[in-house]
């Protein structure tokens, strides 16, 4: 179990019946094929144009059929991390780039020392459902009582209600719940908190 996770078990054991209401944590789940990516950079824009305060990164893909190029984009910054390593010409697939993904992670710890209204955070993939990729900052922003957003897909679902522990709620990917959701935690994020805390 990673230091993230461990901290994370222990606050979910101290958590109250009821404490879904209180939920700082949310998924868009979504189905292979769904643009999520896409989808994802739209919420992002629609809440930046209402002046809401987002932080975190979000993927971006290259139109390679065998080995599409993935870089993960601070949303604050626009800066790009390349997070894939291509194989080479014959290769079937293409691999996640470590040294991309502690940039990213290095990024994020930053990122949590600052004041803003939410955190995005792409996905939780196969890196995160294995325990590592940025895993480690969901259970952070999770302790800090960061509102987060994230999405989840078949066949890492299960891995996801695994780590979360009940603590997140799944929403539908429909823009208007998603925005929903995320202006909620936002008008509420000065006393986050303070709610969370009072969700214990």
């Amino acid at each position: 179990m990673e230091a993230g996770d461990y901290i994370l078990a222990r606050f979910v054991g101290r958590r109250i019946s009821g404490a879904s209401e209180c939920a700082m944590l949310a998924a868009v789940i979504y189905e292979p094929g769904f643009l999520i990516d896409g989808f994802m950079a739209e919420v992002a824009a629609r809440l930046e144009a209402e002046h809401i305060r987002v932080r975190g990164v979000m993927q971006q893909n290259s139109a390679n059929e065998n080995c599409p190029a993935m870089a993960l984009v601070d949303v604050a910054s626009r800066v790009r991390f390349e997070i894939s390593q291509n194989l080479g010409a014959e290769a079937q697939g293409c691999r996640l780039d470590s040294h991309g993904l502690t940039a990213v992670s290095a990024l994020l710890d930053e990122t949590l020392m600052t004041d803003f209204d939410l955190l995005l955070l792409n996905k939780f993939g196969k890196a995160e459902a294995e325990g590592h990729g940025l895993r480690s900052a969901l259970a952070s922003a999770m302790v800090a009582g960061i509102p987060v957003l994230t999405a989840v897909r078949p066949p890492y679902t299960a891995a996801w209600s695994s780590f979360h522990g009940g603590l997140a709620i799944d929403l539908a990917p429909r823009l208007d719940a998603v925005l929903a959701w995320c202006r909620n935690v936002a008008a509420a994020s000065d006393n986050a908190r303070q709610t969370l805390v009072a969700c214990k």
